[in-house]
């Protein structure tokens, strides 16, 4: 009878260990193919396409016809334009697939937006680039649904990590992102594996990991300061409510009075170009890390975040493709630089603040907002980081960028709800 028992225990920890060994090559695969090799590719085709637009200027007036064949490609392979990161994160919680064209789609219709100079950013890309090569990857080796769910998040950890150089953050993004209340503890291993080797490798091969220089900000937590911070991120959720709301309606009017999908990039490719004109500067065509990096300097105009907000839904709406996470934290960094220095903080600071509590308002994921934090800009303002991050999460309600995210437990008391956000 001990023998049998013995038998079973020894069967029942090798099953575990193969398992574990399978996870770590599987998740050395993703780290290093899609995250290593096709993020950093990725990474660098936004670096030229950047550095063209930036050195010919002339080409913002050809937004229409990018616009034009975005809309073309998307219909040309028969992928609805609207579903884009709602598709990844419902491929991980249900038997839902994911078309392996998403990820050269989406490579290709980014690339164009920002070239042209529409106002997006490319977190929304790099989620449905990794997320649909991890899903095929795991098509490609068979593997049931449940572990589908776990190579989709691999990738889109991995090809995050690679673009932004953050793989704790990343890696936590990916299993905290999809049900919020609920972390994929199961992916754990694998898409840390996947994350660290995809920075490494990009890293490696020249790109630059994203970092901020902070002014100091003490040791410890002091109590001006902190109340100072806390009313801070109280208005940091209202903007974030403000921009997903925003996002929302204006895709929502466009569809309305413009259900042709090319008459409505057309009208959409119109309006950002007026607006852009009007404002004089290039600061709000694609993601404009170089405003975030001004207003972390301690300088933004008071108006910047109202016109990244309108523009970026211009842009998005239309059917331009890219994401919204970059320009939450243009919108975040601008506001909070500007109005944490009305508070009496450091405009630095206040931008930082505010970039991580939009971040967080905006994707309710308050700890893979405070690990940004603390990879961006240091640990020392940790303590501020993460008063500030619960404060937004709380505040900012169950709005959200992505409507296939569910908050599964109540943010002010303990209660399962099991929503989509709003």
């Amino acid at each position: 009878m001990q023998k049998t028992k013995l038998k079973h225990k020894a069967e029942h920890w090798q099953k575990r260990l193969l398992t574990f060994l399978k996870w770590v090559l599987l998740s050395i695969g993703i780290g290093v193919l899609i995250g290593g090799g096709v993020g950093t590719l990725f990474y660098y085709l936004l670096q030229w396409t950047t550095q063209t637009r930036t050195n010919s200027p002339w080409l913002l007036f050809l937004l229409p016809a990018g616009g034009l064949f975005i809309v073309w490609l998307y219909r040309a392979c028969g992928v609805k334009q609207s579903r884009g990161t709602d598709l990844v994160l419902l491929a991980v919680r249900s038997p839902q697939p994911l078309p392996a064209r998403m990820a050269p789609l989406i490579f290709i219709a980014t690339a164009v937006t920002h070239l042209f100079g529409g106002s997006a950013g490319r977190e929304g890309a790099a989620l449905q680039i990794g997320g649909s090569l991890g899903y095929g990857a795991g098509r490609l080796f068979k593997l049931d649904e449940k572990a589908l769910h776990v190579v989709t998040m691999c990738g889109m950890g991995a090809v995050f990590s690679a673009l932004f150089g953050t793989p704790v953050a990343a890696a936590v993004f990916a299993m905290e992102v999809v049900s919020v209340g609920q972390m994929y503890y199961s992916a754990l291993v694998p898409v840390t594996i996947s994350s660290l080797l995809a920075s490494g490798i990009a890293s490696r091969l020249g790109a630059v990991p994203t970092h901020y220089i902070l002014a100091e900000v003490g040791s410890g937590l002091h109590l001006l300061p902190a109340l100072q911070i806390a009313l801070l991120a109280a208005l940091c959720a209202a903007v974030a409510i403000l921009f997903c709301q925003t996002l929302h309606i204006a895709g929502r009017l466009y569809r309305q009075f413009l259900p042709n999908p090319y008459l409505r990039v057309l009208m959409g490719s119109a309006l950002v170009i007026v607006l852009m004109l009007l404002t004089g500067t290039s600061d709000y065509e694609g993601a404009g890390t170089n405003v975030i990096a001004r207003a972390i300097g301690g300088h933004a105009r008071p108006e910047a975040f109202v016109l990244k907000i309108l523009l970026t839904a211009l842009t998005l709406g239309a059917g331009f493709k890219g994401g919204e996470i970059v320009p939450s934290f243009f919108i975040g960094a601008t506001f909070g630089c500007w109005m944490g220095g009305l508070l009496g903080l450091d405009p630095g600071l206040g931008a930082a603040v505010g970039m991580l509590c939009v971040f967080c308002g905006v994707v309710n994921c308050p700890l893979t907002a405070l690990l940004l934090g603390c990879s961006l800009f240091g640990y020392s303002g940790a303590p501020y980081f993460f008063l500030a991050c619960a404060i937004s999460y709380a505040l900012s309600g169950y709005t959200g960028l992505y409507a296939e995210q569910t908050i599964l437990y109540s943010k002010f008391r303990p209660q399962f709800i099991n929503k989509r956000t709003e």
